[in-house]
């Protein structure tokens, strides 16, 4: 306020007004929750792709990390709005806050757009009727997720619904060419196989076999001994001969990880030599937790795309 002075009087020098702008604590704590996110979440998936976290612990953090940032993100909007009423400070942090809490929160929105609009299966085969049997059933401890051990009709029919394009692949070649491939585009694809079974070796030509030694002559069989022992079959029973005796096509099991996150897939292909055509069925199965998020059809359907453009020119329906 100005006073006139008097003519007597020495003149009022003005009084500075100073206006203190309120402060949105909602802003500042969100931006400590959003990065606190952030870095919550890129520390479990580097832990578990590359350490030993195990996937349960992994889902559970990530979890609690896009929580934090939905929480992050609905602070943010209150700081923002009291930047818009009453021009309180606090928008500088408001938008940190939602540029930390973009990335969690897109991871959580992706695996719940999947886990709402995908069936809740975790194991996918190219033959829903006869899928091939597991050569060593694999086995991981859920600790807290919780699935079914059995693969019923139901979860197949859910399977064919979602996922109708993923089926088996004829090839006009011969079992080792289409076995060759497949060995290629699983190491490709980051497969690592750990076991196999069937008749892995290509069969030989009739101009190949050996050649049978000529007839004995007279003096040969004149001097023969008169007894002459006869080796009595061995009873062999085991693994091997069982495999030798019913082999009719190659059965291979191995596993892969998905690249960013590192999920741990179980991959069992069987191939079956069906007179001039070779069949090649695929078997992808999560190792935790009963929804995969369409990991297993995905990885499965590009195993195969891949396979197909190496044995361009020879696939069939």
């Amino acid at each position: 306020m100005v006073e006139r002075a008097g003519a007597d009087e020495q003149p009022v020098s003005l009084m500075a007004i100073r206006f203190d702008r309120p402060v949105s604590n909602a802003a500042r704590f969100s931006r400590l929750l959003g990065a606190f996110s952030l870095v919550l979440a890129l520390a479990v998936m580097i832990a578990h792709r590359f350490g030993g976290l195990a996937t349960p612990y992994l889902v559970l953090l990530l979890i609690a990390a896009a929580g934090g940032a939905l929480l992050a993100a609905m602070l943010a909007a209150l700081g923002l709005r009291s930047l818009w009423m009453t021009g309180a400070e606090g928008g500088l942090a408001a938008l940190a806050a939602l540029i930390y809490a973009a990335f969690p929160l897109g991871l959580g929105a992706y695996a719940t757009e999947h886990y709402l609009t995908l069936p809740d299966i975790y194991d996918v085969s190219t033959d829903p009727v006869s899928a091939p049997d597991w050569l060593s059933p694999p086995y991981s401890d859920q600790i807290w997720l919780k699935r079914n051990a059995d693969v019923t009709p139901e979860d197949r029919e859910k399977q064919l619904a979602a996922y109708p394009e993923l089926t088996g692949r004829r090839y006009e070649g011969a079992l080792d060419r289409v076995l060759e491939a497949v060995r290629k585009v699983a190491k490709m694809s980051g497969i690592t196989i750990t076991k196999s079974s069937g008749d892995t070796e290509p069969g030989r030509d009739p101009e190949d076999r050996p050649v049978k030694p000529p007839p004995a002559s007279d003096d040969a069989v004149a001097d023969a001994p008169d007894i002459v022992p006869v080796p009595t079959p061995r009873p062999y029973d085991d693994d091997v001969a069982k495999l030798i005796r019913g082999a009719t096509g190659v059965t291979l099991q191995g596993t892969t990880r998905t690249l960013i996150l590192g999920l741990r897939f179980d991959i069992l292909i069987r191939l079956r030599e069906e007179a001039e055509t070779t069949f090649v069925d695929i078997r992808v199965a999560s190792r935790y937790g009963q929804h995969d998020l369409g990991f297993s059809a995905e990885i499965a359907g590009d195993f195969l795309k891949a396979l197909d453009a190496e044995l361009l020119g020879i696939a069939g329906g």
